[in-house]
């Protein structure tokens, strides 16, 4: 005989779980908060980790405007200019002009940026590859996709990524 779960205790049982997600969510987040204040003042002693953010949006897209760039981090566009002509300063980033847009530029990494950043993430990178070291390759790939398909708001595929 197979015993059944109630639809209440399935949605108790559901509850539960997503409360143990969110907690283990408040951790990692706790985790990479530290991180990322450890790289902002490894790639420049005294950076926020704002800047970091801002400079890290940039790198990611690899070129994009200003006013992109503040809708992408939903900030205000008055904070992320300041923010970008202290990265700028830093030697960081630079802007070109907007081929598409006479009056807009491109702020884009310089090669400096990109050194000072592979340097600083480095610690992080190889603490995650040795934290994931006993690992099989196929849960990190599925653990990535799930997780993607929650930031996208998505319900996950069944087959685990290849």
């Amino acid at each position: 005989m197979s015993i059944t779960m109630t639809d209440d205790e399935t949605r108790e049982a559901r509850t539960e779980a997503v409360r143990a997600l969110e907690a283990e969510f408040g951790e990692l987040i706790n985790r990479f908060r530290r991180f990322i204040s450890e790289n902002a003042s490894r790639v420049s002693p005294g950076m926020l980790p704002g800047a970091y953010k801002v400079f890290t949006t940039i790198v990611r897209r690899e070129s994009i405007t200003l006013s992109a760039l503040a809708e992408s981090l939903m900030a205000d566009k008055g904070q992320i200019s300041r923010t970008v002509r202290e990265l700028e300063q830093l030697g960081l980033i630079q802007r070109t002009p907007d081929p598409d847009d006479g009056r807009s530029s491109l702020l884009s990494p310089t090669a400096e940026g990109l050194t000072r950043l592979a340097e600083a993430r480095a610690p992080q990178e190889r603490s995650l590859m040795a934290a994931l070291e006993a690992w099989d390759l196929d849960d990190i790939r599925n653990l990535s996709r799930l997780l993607h398909a929650l930031t996208a708001g998505e319900t996950p595929d069944e087959s685990p990524a290849s």
